[in-house]
C-alpha cells in the first residue's frame, strides 16, 4: 500500500458533507453567461448576422461534443502529479480559464469573420481547459467517497450548490454585467463577467482542492496503484462495452438532460403565448430552481432508504407524470407552475443521483477489468449534457414548426389548438423522454447497492 493509502478510508469530513460543490456553483456562475448571453452578445454586440452567429454556436458546441469523452481517459492515462491524480487538476488549471474564456466575448476586429476566428477559437480552447478541472472534480465523488451512502452524500452537495449557483445567475448575473459595464463599456461587459466569474471558479475549485487534501491515494511511479490507476485506450473502451449497465445510464442521462434544456428553451414560449402572462415566468423560475435545489439537497437522506438507483427511478416516473400532466391541463397557468415546481424538485433528484449512478459503474468497472477508470467514466458524464445541447437546437424548433408558431401570433386570438400545441416542447417531449429514461433504468440498471459493496470489497481485497 502507498502512502496516504490509509487516509482514502477515513469518513467523510463536514466540509465535504455540506460544501463539497461550491466549485460547482462557481462553474455554474461562470458558464450560465455563455448560456444565457452569447447568443445576445453576437448578435447584439459583435453584430453578427443570424448565419454568422448560428455558424459560431453550432462550430463551438460541435468540437465540444466529439472531445467530451476525451478528458477522463487523458486524466487516467497521463502520468499522476504530486497532488494526486485527480486533485492535481483542481490547483492550477482553473486559474487559466478566465483569461481564454473572456475573449469568446470580444469583438476583436471590425471584420465579421475575423471576429468570428478568435471568438471560436477563445470558445473552443477555454472549453477544453475547464473541461479537465470540470472532470477531475466529478471524478473525485467515487475517489473521496468510498460507501455508496458517501458518494450520494457527495452528489447531493454538487448538485445543490449547483443548482444554488445557477438561482443566484438567474437573479444577479444580468445586473452583474451592467455595473461592470460602467467600468469597461457595454461592449465589454460579458467578458468582464466571465472574467470576474472565471475567478470565482477557480477559487472555489482550488476550495474543492484543500477540502479533499488526504482522502486520494498518492501515486508513486512504478507503484502497483499507478500501474493500477493509469489506463489506455484499449482500457477505456473496455470499461464502456463490458459495462452495459454504464450504456444504460448514459442514455437514460441523455433523456435528463433533454428534459432540462427543452423545457428551459420553451418556457417563453409558453408564458408568453399559451398562458398569454409573461410575468409569470420570473415566479416560475424562483419556484422551479427553489425546488432542483431543495430535491438535489434531499437526495443524500432518500438514498438512503431507497437507494440511488431507486430514488433515480421513482424522480424519472413522477417527474414524467407532472409534465404529461402539464400538456393535458396548460390552460391553468397556476396549476402549471405547481406541477413544474413538483417536476423539477425530481430533476433536482435526478441531477443528485446521476454522479452516484456512474460512481457505481466504476465499481463494476474496476472489478471487472482491474484497472480504476474513475476519470474515464465520471467524464463520460458530460457526454450527454454536450448531446442534449444540439439535440435542443433541433427538438424545439421542429416542435414550435408542428405547433404553427409564428412571431407575430396574437395570444388574444389563437386557437386552443395552437395553445396547446405550443406546450408540445415545453411539457409533453420532456415528459415523453423522462418516460423513455425510466423504462432503461427499470429494465437496464441492474446494478443495487448490495453488488456494488461486495464488487468494492472484492476490489479492496486485491490491493
Amino acid at each position: 500500500m502507498q502512502p496516504n493509502a490509509q487516509n482514502t478510508a477515513k469518513p467523510l469530513s463536514t466540509a465535504l458533507r455540506y460544501f463539497y460543490g461550491v466549485g460547482d456553483a462557481g462553474f455554474k456562475l461562470m458558464t450560465n453567461v455563455e448560456t444565457f448571453y452569447f447568443t445576445f452578445f453576437l448578435t447584439n454586440i459583435a453584430k453578427f448576422s443570424n448565419t454568422l452567429t448560428g455558424v459560431v454556436g453550432t462550430a463551438i458546441n460541435i468540437v465540444d461534443t466529439i472531445l467530451s469523452w476525451t478528458y477522463g481517459g487523458i486524466i487516467n492515462s497521463v502520468k499522476a502529479q504530486k497532488w494526486g491524480r485527480y486533485r492535481s487538476w483542481l490547483r492550477v488549471m482553473p486559474w487559466i480559464v478566465p483569461f481564454l474564456f473572456a475573449f469568446q466575448f470580444l469583438n476583436v476586429s471590425s471584420n465579421p469573420t475575423a471576429s468570428a476566428v478568435v471568438i471560436v477559437a477563445a470558445g473552443i480552447i477555454s472549453h477544453i481547459v475547464w473541461n479537465f478541472p470540470y472532470t477531475a472534480n466529478a471524478a473525485l465523488v467515487n475517489v473521496v467517497g468510498k460507501t455508496p451512502e458517501d458518494k450520494a452524500t457527495l452528489a447531493s452537495s454538487r448538485a445543490a450548490w449547483n443548482n444554488l449557483g445557477g438561482i443566484l445567475f438567474s437573479y444577479l448575473g444580468l445586473p452583474f454585467a451592467n455595473v461592470l459595464a460602467s467600468i469597461v463599456g457595454e461592449n465589454n461587459k460579458f467578458a468582464a463577467a466571465v472574467f470576474v466569474l472565471g475567478l470565482v471558479m477557480a477559487a472555489t475549485y482550488y476550495a474543492h482542492f484543500k477540502m479533499t487534501e488526504g482522502y486520494e491515494e498518492i501515486e508513486v511511479e512504478g507503484s502497483e496503484a499507478a500501474k493500477r490507476n493509469k489506463t489506455n485506450v484499449k482500457d477505456m473502451f473496455v470499461s464502456l462495452f463490458q459495462n452495459p449497465t454504464l450504456i444504460v445510464l448514459i442514455i437514460a442521462d441523455l433523456a435528463k438532460w433533454c428534459m432540462n434544456f427543452v423545457v428551459s428553451a420553451s418556457a417563453i414560449y409558453y408564458f408568453r403565448y399559451t398562458a398569454a402572462n409573461e410575468g409569470l415566468q420570473a415566479i416560475y423560475l424562483l419556484t422551479t430552481g427553489i425546488a432542483a435545489t431543495i430535491g438535489a439537497y434531499l437526495f443524500r437522506y432518500m438514498s438512503k432508504s431507497l437507494t440511488s438507483r431507486t430514488s433515480m427511478i421513482l424522480a424519472y416516473v413522477l417527474a414524467a407524470v407532472c409534465l404529461i400532466l402539464v400538456y393535458v391541463l396548460y390552460s391553468n397557468a397556476t396549476i402549471v407552475i405547481i406541477l413544474m415546481t413538483i417536476a423539477m424538485f425530481f430533476y433536482g433528484v435526478q441531477f443528485a443521483a446521476a454522479p452516484a449512478l456512474y460512481a457505481d459503474t466504476v465499481v463494476y468497472a474496476t472489478w471487472k477489468s482491474g484497472k480504476d477508470a474513475s476519470g474515464w467514466i465520471m467524464g463520460l458524464q458530460v457526454l450527454p449534457l454536450k448531446a442534449a445541447v444540439l439535440l435542443r437546437g433541433t427538438l424545439v424548433p421542429a416542435a414550435l414548426a408542428a405547433a404553427g408558431y409564428r412571431p407575430d401570433l396574437d395570444p388574444a386570438t389563437m386557437s386552443e389548438a395552437a395553445r396547446q400545441g405550443l406546450t408540445v416542447s415545453f411539457a409533453l417531449i420532456p415528459g415523453i423522454f423522462l418516460a423513455v429514461g425510466a423504462v432503461l433504468l427499470i429494465f437496464g440498471f441492474r446494478l443495487t447497492k448490495e453488488k456494488v459493496l461486495q464488487y468494492q470489497a472484492e476490489i479492496n481485497a486485491r490491493k
